[in-house]
């Protein structure tokens, strides 16, 4: 027998269990644990979409495709900023 609890389909509390909190920019959002897309971390964050968007991981910035993912498990932390270059 299958159990619906791997699935996600448990009770009400389970849905409030799966929200963690991730730091963007040294502030804390929520979101849903599990793989979001960059897209859908800027938005948690409250990051232009046309900003960049890197991870900090060990204390260095890694650059974040924009269509691109990131499995969110809680705690991890992001740094956006404007888009460099470009012509003029």
């Amino acid at each position: 027998m299958e159990n619906k609890d791997d699935k996600g389909q448990g009770n009400s509390n389970d849905h409030a269990n799966n929200f963690v909190e991730i730091i963007v920019n040294d502030e804390t959002f929520k979101i849903h644990r599990g793989r979001r897309s960059v897209a859908e971390i800027k938005a948690a964050g409250e990051v232009p979409q046309v900003d960049k968007l890197e991870q900090v991981i060990d204390g260095v910035l890694k650059p974040l495709d924009d269509n691109g993912s990131v499995v969110i498990k809680g705690g991890e932390e992001f740094k956006s900023h404007v888009p460099s270059g470009g012509a003029s």
